[in-house]
């Protein structure tokens, strides 16, 4: 099998599986360094049908996610969200009115965690999002499907626990990695307060490598998709780190300066800063 990549509007990509009978295409839509997080929305295409997963922070890149989906033809069925963080679901609202019959859905784990930090999270993100932000924040229905299909083509719903999920494409061997997988970027770490949580995404990441995907495509990336399981690789050893500087520096400055020496090229220097002082003690974060 071979992919290829190529530049599809201003900010995203596009990759094809070809050597199916069933040809599924992954339409990938990152508002790179134009949006406040560089979150992945994935149109998955067949044929006919669609799916689209996870549907951005702000509604402004979600009325683009839109423009994607109708300029593709496509009847979208499902929109998925594999995460509970707001960068994943925000953006529901103008996908909804424009796709009224498409299903939308998440694991029963991410739709929990939704539920009880949503009110918090506008409060914090509303101001920020300013008119980008949502009206009404929408809530996936919960599901306990262990995949999904399009056109015959199986799509596996992958829930290691707590609130974030993955998808797993089998016949092309493509790994949506959702919010446990990042590229070109500092982490955000501050939804891993403990080493346990920490060493809970780095046993997912050792889940999705065991796969042998040929492609991963990141839940939050800058620059282009990594080959195969560089991406993976990345964000594991990055953790790695981050629990080695814990052990060494206890304030959130030292923490900073020694990740940035580490890695100098990364951007998203807010999200060490913020996730940082999270992780030594010096800012409340739920």
């Amino acid at each position: 099998m071979k992919l290829f990549l190529k530049s599809i509007l201003v900010s995203s990509v596009a990759l094809s599986a070809s050597a199916f009978a069933t040809e599924l295409t992954y339409k990938v839509y990152n508002p790179q360094t134009q949006g406040i997080f560089p979150v992945t929305s994935t149109l998955i295409s067949g044929e006919k049908d669609a799916i689209l997963v996870d549907a951005q922070f702000s509604t402004h890149d979600a009325k683009n996610l839109v423009k994607l989906i109708q300029n593709s033809g496509k009847n979208l069925q499902y929109i998925v969200i594999t995460a509970g963080d707001p960068d994943y679901y925000f953006g529901l609202e103008p996908l909804v009115q424009a796709f009224p019959n498409a299903k939308v859905i998440a694991t029963p784990e991410v739709v929990k965690h939704i539920e009880a930090t949503k009110v918090g999270k506008f409060a914090y993100w509303g101001p920020i999002l300013k008119d980008a932000a949502p009206t009404q924040v929408i809530v996936p229905n919960a599901t306990e499907a262990k995949s999904i299909e399009l056109e015959g083509e199986k799509i596996e719903i992958k829930s290691p626990g707590k609130y974030a999920s993955y998808l797993w494409v089998p016949r092309n061997r493509t790994i949506l990695g959702g919010v446990g997988v990042s590229s070109g970027i500092h982490l955000w770490t501050a939804d891993a307060q403990s080493e346990k949580e920490r060493n809970a995404w780095k046993k997912t990441l050792k889940q999705m490598k065991r796969l042998s995907p040929s492609a991963v495509i990141p839940g939050h990336y800058i620059g282009d998709i990594p080959k195969a399981t560089q991406a993976i690789d990345f964000t594991y050893q990055y953790l790695v780190d981050v629990d080695k500087v814990l052990k060494d520096h206890k304030d959130s400055a030292s923490v900073i300066a020694t990740l940035k020496e580490k890695y100098p090229n990364l951007a998203e220097e807010s999200s060490l800063e913020l996730s940082s002082k999270v992780l030594t003690g010096e800012m409340e974060w739920k």
